[in-house]
């Protein structure tokens, strides 16, 4: 009967959860033998039970009641349980944010400000907690508004005056659910601090010392680490093979992983998530260019030695500050929100990231900033990377910006193509499309940095004896 009485159940991703009709609106996973974010239902079964009977209930008890309840839950609602940031469910201008508490105490941000309250059990949204959760400081208010805040928060972490601002942006991203955002990277010289840097900037809204992972060995890991936290943060990137670009990208755009359910032949688990993701790192090497359209460099700069800190007090301000910085970031927030319809109906060219886009656009209307044009000259300078690192883009581009391009552009097979690249003894190196089928494959993987400088290589209409027609032109980009 207790757990009847002071329950409702409800299904998310096909598991069962217990939410507490007099209790916070936080899920409890019903199978769980324990969990460190919300107790599981047993744990809270004996405590209800002591609490009314001072005594507890035998293991036999307890166990019969666990499947009577989770028989009860087989029809149980299927819902979206959402994790530190949700939608409101009524209002789409209406964002949530779930700091993590025991108390169930939340954000509900909104264009005409920001408040500190608990959603409602039926109507508002009920959180799921992992152990990736943390909580967050109680926001406060900060007397000079939010550029009094924003400036704390720039005097602890190296940034450089363009990438602020793109920091400051992609922070506001974080805070709006079903949104594709940018991959931050955060990059710099050895001693800028990009790993310190990557938890001060993820902590904002994950919690202060929120740790960095290391890069998992496969995809199957992948899946259940990016699901059960909010901002995906790896830390210490040498390089990134093929499957994890590829990965990336379906991250910040909105993935699903299926996998076979333990000891099954015939179900499976399915995994659904759409995350922030935060790299840090040295050099990535070539990047592919689907991800390097995603990515948005955070430059650091070199800390002086008069202005190195220990660990322990730039931490302990970093900590001492954590109020203030989020509640400016919720102040500024609310004003973006607000600004978003008409910089939506305001821009009138995006890139392939055009809901960032429209979202920095209102945040320069509101702040003054450039940070739009700064994240378009960061793709920019990121396609010339993937042009650099690309020895089919790298061939294209020289030879099309060399005097022996043909001035109306050149046409002919995919095979003659391959002849005319390879010419200069490019087809000797290891990293060379040894067929015009790859070749043919590798120009589409780097079309659109192509593009960016004016490289048009397409297929014609037409054919001839000995094959199809393609047609290279190039025409310089303003």
């Amino acid at each position: 009967m207790l757990g009847q009485n002071r329950f409702r159940y409800l299904h998310h991703n096909g598991a069962a959860y217990a939410v507490p009709y007099a209790g916070p609106p936080i899920a409890v996973p019903l199978r769980a033998a324990a969990h460190t974010g919300t107790g599981s239902l047993r744990q809270h079964l004996i405590r209800a039970f002591l609490t009314e009977y001072d005594g507890t209930p035998s293991q036999s008890a307890l166990a019969d009641s666990l499947a009577a309840l989770d028989a009860v839950a087989m029809h149980a609602p299927e819902v979206e349980l959402p994790l530190r940031i949700a939608a409101d469910p009524d209002d789409d201008t209406v964002t949530w944010l779930d700091l993590g508490r025991f108390d169930g105490e939340s954000v509900r941000l909104a264009p005409d400000g920001w408040t500190l309250t608990h959603p409602e059990p039926e109507t508002g949204p009920v959180w799921r907690r992992t152990r990736l959760v943390r909580p967050l400081p109680r926001p406060e208010r900060v007397p000079g508004g939010w550029r009094a805040g924003i400036e704390e928060f720039a005097a602890l972490l190296p940034f450089t005056s363009d990438t602020l601002p793109l920091a400051v942006g992609w922070l506001l991203a974080a805070l709006r659910p079903d949104i594709p955002r940018p991959v931050a990277y955060l990059t710099g010289e050895q001693g800028t601090g990009k790993s310190t840097s990557g938890q001060m900037l993820a902590g904002v809204i994950e919690g202060a010392r929120a740790p960095l992972r290391q890069a998992p060995e496969n995809l199957r890991d992948l899946g259940p680490t990016t699901a059960a936290g909010w901002v995906l943060a790896l830390d210490n990137l040498s390089g990134l093979p093929g499957w994890l670009s590829d990965a990336l990208c379906r991250v910040v755009t909105g993935d699903a992983q299926v996998t076979r359910a333990l000891y099954t032949d015939d179900d499976v688990n399915v995994l659904v998530y759409q995350r922030p993701v935060l790299l840090t790192g040295i050099d990535l090497g070539a990047l592919r260019n689907d991800l390097a359209e995603r990515m948005m460099p955070l430059e650091l700069q070199p800390i002086p030695r008069d202005k190195r800190r220990t660990a322990g007090s730039l931490w302990a301000a970093y900590e001492q500050a954590h109020p203030r910085i989020l509640g400016a970031l919720l102040d500024l927030a609310a004003e973006v929100w607000a600004e978003l319809p008409h910089a939506a109906a305001d821009l009138t060219e995006r890139p392939r990231l055009a809901d960032f886009a429209e979202l920095l656009h209102a945040l320069d209307r509101v702040t003054g900033w450039r940070s739009l044009n700064a994240f378009t000259g960061a793709q920019d300078a990121l396609n010339e990377a993937v042009i650099d690192g690309n020895t089919v883009a790298a061939a294209l581009h020289d030879w099309t910006a060399s005097p022996a391009f043909p001035p109306g552009g050149w046409q002919g097979t995919m095979t003659e193509l391959h002849r005319q690249l390879g010419s200069d003894g490019r087809g000797l190196g290891d990293g060379w499309p040894k067929t015009p089928g790859v070749l043919s494959a590798r120009i589409r993987q780097v079309a659109p940095a192509l593009r960016s400088f004016g490289i048009h290589v397409v297929r014609a209409s037409g054919s001839n004896k000995n094959g199809k027609i393609w047609t290279v032109t190039y025409s310089p980009p303003t």
